[in-house]
């Protein structure tokens, strides 16, 4: 994908500060940029007006800085996320930041066009249902809903309170695993999010008040995308998710968009201070085996990334990452992963 259409947004953007401009105006005003910008299987009007859409449902994404919604826009883009209606992702305003927030379906879309993944999903349990759920060497899970007369499901009102969700990944080679959650767990973690917290101390209704089962379905989801392989794009969602739940904003930027250096995670420092030496320790004092093998993990994990002719062959180099890296050292892997990304469809675009 070239890049070199946001860039020329985000000078013009920038010269023109002393006179600012509403979102609306400026997706007008750089439709043509945006539309060179996008990877190819990307719509840029059906894009356009989905983020119009969303911008105009909620009024405070109007206090935001213009620039901070192009940015989460273009990355939900980037992702394959549609913002809105669908569910798959959420403008959401941040003090004067717009923040991407996944949503249970883009998560599911996401783990499902990885490759890896040949379905997931969740579901609620009522009190009336029938549910067995067993652990251990053989483990199993059945649900069977409440039906009424002739078989169909019975309502929600005769099935009862939800007493619990679970989601379910199939892999590649068909085999399966779940999870499973009990109502008090689900609240416990509801009741951890910053955003839960605020609403109840303004007084203020807050998603879990009013779509309860939606956001238990997503936690379930992403508690289950945790354990199933996963493709940069799905990472990159769920920390992004990670990071919203404990109420910190992602500074999410046009410049972060455009050169690939956006890091959901906090760890934009971390990993130059590994390399460099360990916390606390001079210069005289040798790194332990631990973390030299960490660095020796990470500088074989590049090499390989940068070696990669094809995207499908840096997606394996990547996923297979996963496996011996871990957050920091992870990161900075994603990061290489993009640049590369970006290199590999520049380079065929030009042949």
């Amino acid at each position: 994908m070239s890049l070199q259409a946001l860039k020329n947004i985000n000078r013009t953007a920038a010269a023109q500060n002393e006179q600012p401009q509403g979102f609306p105006a400026m997706l007008e005003q750089f439709k043509g940029e945006i539309a060179r910008a996008l990877p190819k299987h990307i719509n840029p009007d059906r894009m356009a007006r989905i983020a119009l859409t969303a911008f105009r449902m909620t009024p405070k994404l109007g206090e935001c800085d213009p620039r901070s919604v192009f940015a989460a826009v273009i990355q939900s883009s980037q992702l394959g996320l549609e913002v809105g209606l669908m569910g798959e992702a959420h403008l959401v305003p941040f003090g004067n930041q717009c923040q991407l927030i996944p949503g249970y379906t883009g998560l599911m879309k996401l783990a499902r066009q990885s490759g890896l993944v040949q379905d997931i999903y969740a579901h609620e349990v009522r009190m009336n249902d029938t549910f067995a759920l067993k652990l251990g060497m053989e483990r199993s899970l059945e649900h069977e809903p409440l039906t009424a007369p002739g078989g169909f499901p019975a309502s929600d009102e005769e099935r009862g309170e939800v007493v619990g969700f679970y989601a379910v990944g199939v892999l590649k080679d068909d085999s399966r695993t779940f999870v499973a959650m009990g109502r008090k767990e689900v609240e416990s973690i509801r009741d951890g999010s910053r955003g839960y917290q605020a609403a109840k101390k303004y007084k203020k209704e807050s998603v879990w008040d009013t779509d309860f089962v939606a956001m238990g379905l997503k936690t379930a989801i992403r508690r289950i995308c945790k354990f199933l392989p996963k493709s940069p794009e799905l990472a990159t969602a769920l920390a992004m998710d990670e990071k919203a739940h404990a109420g910190q904003g992602q500074n999410l930027n046009l410049n972060d968009v455009i050169d690939g250096s956006y890091a959901p995670v906090d760890v934009v420092d971390e990993a130059v201070e590994i390399k460099e030496k360990a916390p606390g320790k001079t210069e005289s004092q040798p790194q332990s085996a631990n973390e030299l093998s960490k660095l020796e993990k990470l500088d074989k994990v590049v090499a390989a990334l940068k070696s990669a002719s094809t995207v499908e062959a840096l997606d394996e180099i990547y996923i297979r990452a996963e496996v011996d890296l871990e957050d920091a050292e992870l990161e900075v892997a994603l990061r290489e992963y993009r640049t590369c990304k970006d290199a590999i469809i520049e380079q065929g675009s030009l042949v």
